[in-house]
């Protein structure tokens, strides 16, 4: 039982020399973090041989980076045995958990304490040009609270791995759709978004085609479009486009805008995290765009990727599988066909 154990365990006799060690303990050994635990339990197996039980969590910074308990107890022979667990995983899990639950408190603070202040303003209020501008404060404020909440419970279908209906679809139709999502937006805000559209063959055939859940992959590329609008310059320019490149479906989404500092380009898909929280606010981000862009991605076998220069702009790629004539064909066998075929 104890060399099936993946905890490590050591047993002593009474006399503290070693008697037993399990596989999990002995792989320890030979190493810098290994002669550090073994001497933690050594210590720990002496105490508790002298009766009771004796124990302690330490961090180890490595390389690698890791968080061990060792807690050794008493045995009835006069001996001791020692336990050795590393906890890394359970301790990043629960900083994890703690982190994103002051981020999502500290998100939602915003629109509503907004919404207690403006609502505070109205009281005993008769202007009606004052009403008017305030009521419309309250709304911009509700949707940014809404949205919290929407990217939320979407973010969390995704990591579940809650399953939708997937089928062939073409990814050409799925960028025009996520454009016109984001179109309203770029309206006001000046941006002119760019997209010659399909890639097409000689009888006219849409020929980037991959298999997905297409709300989800719409919600993808509208993402990675609204981010480069919000960081355009009024008057800038956005450039999209769809290409095939050795079996994936890649769509290219470009921006003229402030572009991403180098420090931050490994950081810009974890959740919350803003390059310039100034002007996220400002835009009405809720900080979860991305992060939702790479976990459709990788529930697609696909990736997405980023490249920047400050003040030049940015590039973000998707890159999806592309779907073969003979996967295509095995999908509609099956009842499920491609989607209908549209043009930009």
């Amino acid at each position: 039982v104890l060399d099936r154990l993946p905890v490590g365990a050591v047993i002593a006799a009474g006399d503290g020399s070693i008697e037993y060690r399990n596989p999990s303990a002995s792989a320890l050994s030979g190493t810098h973090v290994g002669v550090l635990i073994d001497e933690l339990v050594t210590k720990h197996l002496a105490e508790a041989v002298s009766g009771g039980h004796s124990g302690e969590t330490i961090d180890l910074f490595g390389p690698p980076q890791r968080v061990v308990v060792v807690h050794a107890e008493s045995l009835p022979n006069g001996g001791a045995v020692a336990f050795v667990e590393d906890i890394t995983d359970q301790r990043r899990a629960d900083q994890a958990r703690t982190d994103f639950v002051a981020n999502v408190s500290h998100e939602l603070r915003t629109p509503i304490g907004a919404l207690i202040a403006l609502a505070d303003s109205l009281v005993g209020t008769e202007e009606v040009e004052v009403t008017e501008r305030v009521v419309g404060r309250m709304q911009l404020e509700a949707d940014r609270a809404s949205r919290i909440v929407e990217d939320l419970l979407e973010l969390s279908e995704i990591e579940a791995g809650v399953e939708r209906d997937r089928r062939v679809v073409s990814l050409p139709d799925v960028v025009h759709d996520a454009i016109g999502r984001v179109a309203e937006l770029a309206g006001r805000a000046g941006i002119e978004i760019v997209y010659p559209g399909a890639c097409r063959g000689e009888d006219g055939a849409v020929e980037l085609a991959v298999n997905g859940d297409r709300s989800r992959l719409v919600s993808a590329v509208g993402n990675v479009v609204e981010n480069a609008v919000k960081y355009s310059e009024p008057g800038g320019v956005v450039h999209v486009g769809v290409r095939a490149a050795d079996g994936w479906g890649e769509v290219v989404v470009s921006d003229e805008g402030v572009g991403i500092p180098r420090r931050d380009l490994d950081r810009v898909f974890e959740r919350f995290y803003r390059v310039d929280r100034a002007r996220s606010r400002s835009t009405g981000g809720t900080g979860l765009g991305l992060s939702i862009v790479r976990h459709i991605a990788h529930a697609h076998d696909g990736s997405v990727a980023v490249e920047s220069i400050e003040g030049q702009g940015t590039t973000f790629v998707l890159r999806l599988p592309l779907q073969t004539e003979v996967e295509m064909a095995r999908a509609e066998s099956a009842g499920s066909p491609p989607e209908p075929e549209g043009t930009v």
